[in-house]
């Protein structure tokens, strides 16, 4: 079974790779679901880990339908992974009725050519997880990351055994809420794959700090955080 590791700095994917990890999923902002990690922290990672590195593009959170820019911004992504020698990719585009993109994730897939493609928890949107996986296995993804429609892959254990049934060429990595104390339920499911971030919370301060940096109003799913050119245009009539 591989150990995939959703590691969101250099320090997790050296503590992953120190643990046994068998792979790394690189990302930043787990608490969004995970977005796509800096050149930097990729340049990083690519230096000191020596275990295969898979790299999450996601351009924003909320969710999975992307504008024209965020889409080629997807695609600059995974020509900046190649190009670096990353061993695969992970993402995923959905249509606005919850289904796959099938043109643009092809478009993702044929650009990641050489590298695997995990088509990520976006997958749990989908309607029909069954079209979507057949949709994905023409599309020669090799690995659809998920938690079986729930909110925690225990719970999604019916539909993970019937997507590892239907599956032939993709392999079900179950994702989501994955622990010591779950992981052999898996093993026993006979899955080739389990994901998880294996995570604890450190304190970096001395004391607490003085006021909260975090913005709950920024966290909307299903809606996306643009900047409004009318509020830009009132601020700079009103000051300039």
């Amino acid at each position: 079974m591989i150990i995939e590791v959703c590691a969101n700095s250099l320090e997790s994917a050296l503590n992953a790779q120190k643990g046994g990890a068998d792979r790394i999923e690189l990302c930043v902002e787990l608490g969004v679901g995970g977005l796509t990690p800096s050149p930097g922290l990729m340049k990083c990672v690519k230096e000191q880990i020596f275990i295969p590195v898979h790299v999450l593009l996601r351009p924003r959170s909320g969710d999975f339908t992307y504008s024209s820019s965020e889409f080629q911004t997807l695609k600059n992504d995974i020509e900046f992974c190649r190009d670096m020698g990353f061993e695969g990719i992970v993402s995923g585009v959905l249509t606005k009725d919850f289904k796959i993109d099938v043109p643009r994730t092809r478009a993702l897939v044929d650009l990641a050519h050489g590298m695997e493609f995990t088509f990520h928890r976006a997958f749990d949107w989908v309607l029909d997880p069954f079209l979507a996986l057949a949709q994905l296995e023409g599309l020669e993804v090799s690995t659809i990351l998920t938690s079986g429609q729930e909110p925690t892959a225990q719970k999604g254990l019916p539909l993970l055994e019937g997507l590892m049934e239907r599956a032939s060429i993709c392999t079900i990595m179950p994702g989501g809420g994955i622990r010591p104390e779950n992981v052999l339920e898996f093993k026993k499911k006979q899955f080739k794959a389990v994901h998880l971030s294996g995570t604890q919370f450190y304190s970096t301060l001395d004391v607490s700090p003085p006021m909260t940096m975090n913005n709950i109003s920024f966290l909307k799913e299903g809606e996306v955080t643009i900047t409004d050119e009318a509020i830009i245009r009132n601020v700079k009539d009103l000051v300039k």
